[in-house]
């Protein structure tokens, strides 16, 4: 495993976008620039993934997007999720003081250690978290041998 040390300075200079938004960012409120809704990238897409009872587990945060809007993608051993938040058209942006709710598309993709059955996946939606259950194939499941 590699340690990397942490440099707060540095993660801010290596970010391009990082002037930018503090110039918008200020002179915003001054005038009325014209903005677009704030992409969410698939850093914002946080999950747990562990093992139980020779399943695998995926609980993923989707919160603010509904259940029609997310989608899971089985292709072999690859496992994507993902999902799009919807912006509010009924908000005026004359009327509209500060926006800092982020909207449109997340997408991550996992590579799971065997084959995915697509039979033997359980997947529920509530309270904003998606819940996998992912079986493990029966020739992979381990089997304990008795000695004599």
């Amino acid at each position: 495993m590699e340690l990397a040390r942490y440099m707060p300075r540095q993660s801010l200079i290596n970010r391009p976008d990082t002037f930018s938004s503090l110039v918008d960012e200020f002179f915003t409120p001054f005038f009325n620039f014209e903005r677009r809704p704030a992409i969410v990238d698939s850093g914002n897409l946080r999950v747990d993934i562990y093992e139980k009872d020779n399943r695998i587990m995926v609980d993923a945060e989707l919160p603010g997007i509904d259940k029609k809007d997310i989608k899971v993608d089985v292709k072999g051993r690859m496992l994507t999720i993902g999902g799009e938040r919807r912006v509010d058209e009924e908000v005026k942006e004359e009327n509209s003081y500060r926006r800092e709710c982020r909207y449109g598309k997340v997408e991550r993709t996992f590579s799971l250690p065997f084959e995915i059955d697509t039979e033997n996946v359980v997947a529920k939606h509530e309270n904003g978290i998606l819940h996998l259950e992912i079986a493990r194939p029966a020739e992979l499941t381990p089997k304990q041998i008795e000695i004599q």
